[in-house]
């Protein structure tokens, strides 16, 4: 090997930065810097272009000591240049290490990030010429087989990321065309490389990428599926920034970009669809029709197609979009073809199986036929043998609405009459509770009470499925409010008892009840803590009922004092199985933070009474079993008061003393109705014994 093959650069260099010691390598880059600083110094242009050629050729060899000289000679020279010379070198630079990304010999990529970082940190922006090959080996290499090499694309990532928003005119059309072509990949690592190039020009504000969005919403919203979590929430942060930057911005979109945008968002609302794509695509329609209002009416049909399916899930906000919409077509008339379309979606959901997809099916067509009774006449031939046939729904409140919206028709009105609440015989007190709550929501508890008053088999055998509906279609908090405030009124006393069974085992067991078991926790308004007062003197006709709200609501003191009570009470069979019932309850997850609180020294003494009287009270079976395994295992004198896993003690935000009185004598009337009763049936049987008698 002579100096002549390789100069201006000396065999020897040659040789040192081609072995294959790291440390031989990193001594001869050393002499490459010297010289190429000397080249440039002594202005022998021609002889610095020549070394940049030998490194070239050296990194396309086939021996892998030899690219790897190259490269980090590579890095070297660009150190000698220096900031101020090297940028009209950068194509010299760059472009022979490109290849070497995608080099099959790990530690050549490794060193081919290595070497890039450090050119790219002396040339600056003057990389930015050759973007589109960075980004895309960078995207590669972020999949990379190997830690170290994936560690380094990191770096590199990270500076190309600094350098572009150091560019303020930098171009990001190419960056959003490179992201298109990349937006459906499937690797996890990718994605998350695409997702943090978003977030971060998102991010930037001389950057405006909100026009992009229609044509990478549907791989980002694919990319929520991601098996990866971290994915997931990026991902989520991306399209919230891209829809705070459309909020702000609404007129970036153009109109043929905001129906494309619908057709992508509807299509992840499907049922089969990821939940958090289902929340977030929801969230989106519910701003767009925010922002765009009647722009997008035309889209109606395409909009219920969304909706309806998902209106049962209160948490997807399809409710909230349902109401928008609504009040859109109330304020403005749909042409007739786009009334075909809807009708036509309407009437191919009116048989799903959701109840409250139906329900909503028959408020849509109540509010069109209120809204523009004309133009829906048109299609009553098809409405109407649909409506009647709907009749043999099998649930309760599909019927009572198709019964309202069939005979609205036949009477040809328009939307029913106001509700006068002062029609109802409410007393004052129970109007001001009920006085933010619906007068049509009060009128339906009215004749829902009755209708399980009158047909007691009903409450028994749909109660539970009632309520839990009614809770999912409607805010919980009102729903109990209502109904209690009406049971407080209630002369039958069985009748109470018996809805506040049902309504005790639903809002201890209902999944679509947590978030009202929340608020009864927190009590942290008025509203939360006046419905708390509502309800413990509706469940004071209950007292093991009264007994697991107070454990629910983490008033342990209270519930002892209402345990200690039960001696009043007559056990009877009924009583037993309720007590079994809360025994149950205690154990299930739902009051796992009750058996929690046992470690408690502040909440132990009164929750140990509350299950040593629950404990007296049982006879030895499984749940007395259950009971006494559960207070054995109440650790004698470990507490968790100084952990940072203590429980809180949530502050005593109610007056119970008024209360406590009105358990007393709700007790006391119970024990009184109960001998009655007694009486009443042994006088009925003396009577009986008499007649036979005589």
């Amino acid at each position: 090997m002579s100096d002549g093959s390789y100069g201006p650069i000396s065999a020897g260099i040659i040789r040192s930065i081609t072995d294959k010691s790291y440390e031989r390598r990193k001594a001869a880059a050393l002499d490459v810097e010297k010289l190429v600083r000397d080249l440039f110094n002594n202005n022998q242009l021609s002889q610095l272009d020549r070394c940049l050629a030998v490194l070239a050729e050296l990194i396309n060899s086939g021996n892998s000591n030899q690219r790897k000289g190259g490269l980090i000679g590579m890095a070297a020279s660009s150190i000698a240049l220096g900031n101020k010379n090297a940028p009209p070198y950068t194509a010299k630079l760059v472009e022979p290490i490109i290849p070497c990304f995608l080099d099959a010999d790990l530690q050549i990529r490794y060193y081919a990030c290595e070497s890039l970082y450090n050119i790219a940190k002396i040339c600056k922006t003057a990389v930015l010429d050759h973007f589109g090959d960075i980004f895309d080996v960078l995207w590669r290499v972020t999949a990379d087989s190997d830690q170290n090499v994936r560690g380094g694309a990191e770096l590199l990532n990270r500076l190309i990321t600094e350098i572009v928003l150091s560019k303020e005119d930098f171009d990001v059309a190419i960056l959003m065309a490179l992201i298109r072509d990349r937006i459906y990949t499937q690797t996890s690592s990718n994605r998350r490389f695409i997702l943090e190039w978003l977030n971060t020009i998102n991010s930037t504000p001389f950057f405006s990428v909100c026009n992009y969005i229609s044509e990478i919403s549907d791989g980002l919203f694919k990319m929520l599926a991601d098996q990866a979590p971290a994915v997931r929430d990026l991902c989520e942060t991306v399209l919230g920034n891209f829809l705070s930057a459309i909020k702000f911005k609404p007129e970036s979109l153009t109109h043929e970009d905001k129906i494309q945008m619908v057709n992508v968002l509807v299509v992840h609302t499907h049922e089969n669809e990821p939940f958090l794509a289902r929340k977030l695509s929801l969230i989106w329609l519910e701003e767009f029709v925010k922002l765009y209002k009647a722009e997008l009416l035309e889209m109606l049909s395409t909009f219920l197609v969304g909706i309806l399916p998902s209106i049962v899930e209160h948490e997807l906000r399809g409710d909230a979009v349902n109401r928008l919409l609504m009040a859109l077509v109330g304020e403005n008339k749909l042409e007739q073809a786009n009334l075909d379309r809807t009708i036509e979606v309407l009437l191919k959901y009116i048989k799903y199986d959701v109840v409250e997809t139906r329900v909503t099916v028959l408020n849509w067509i109540r509010h069109l036929h209120s809204s523009m009774p004309g133009q829906l006449f048109i299609h009553m031939h098809q409405i109407f043998p649909v409506l009647l046939n709907t009749l043999s729904d099998t649930s309760d409140e599909v019927l009572l609405l198709d019964l309202f919206l069939i005979s609205n028709i036949c009477q040809s009105e328009s939307a029913p009459d106001q509700v006068d609440v002062s029609t109802f015989g409410l007393e004052e007190e129970a109007l001001k509770q009920v006085s933010d709550i619906s007068p049509f929501l009060i009128k339906f508890a009215l004749s829902l009470l009755e209708m399980f008053r009158t047909e007691p088999s009903l409450l028994r055998e749909r109660g539970v499925l009632i309520i839990r509906q009614l809770c999912l279609l409607l805010e919980p908090a009102q729903i109990y409010r209502v109904i209690c405030v009406l049971l407080e009124r209630e002369s039958k006393h069985n009748f109470t008892q018996e809805m506040v069974s049902t309504l005790h085992g639903v809002l201890l067991t209902a999944t679509e009840l947590f978030i009202l078991r929340d608020e009864l926790r927190s009590l942290s308004n008025e509203s939360s803590r006046s419905l708390f007062e509502c309800i413990f003197r509706v469940w004071s006709n209950r007292p093991i009922a009264l007994l697991g709200l107070c454990l629910l609501s983490q008033h342990y003191q209270q519930a002892a004092d209402v345990a200690l009570l039960l001696s009043q009470v007559d056990i009877t069979v009924d009583v037993l199985l309720e007590i079994d019932k809360l025994v149950n309850l205690i154990e299930s997850p739902v009051l796992a933070y009750v058996r929690m609180d046992l470690l408690s020294s502040v909440h132990r003494s009164p929750l140990c009474t509350v299950l040593s009287a629950l404990l007296m009270l049982l006879p030895q079976s499984e749940a007395f079993v259950t009971l006494h395994k559960r207070l054995q295992a109440v650790p004698a004198l470990v507490s968790i008061d100084n952990s940072t896993y203590a429980p809180k003690v949530p502050p005593c935000r109610i007056d119970f003393p008024p209360l406590m009185i009105h358990f007393k004598v709700a007790l006391a009337r119970r024990q009184t109705e109960i001998r009655s009763r007694h009486r009443d049936i042994l006088s009925g049987v003396v009577s009986q014994m008499r007649s036979l008698k005589s």
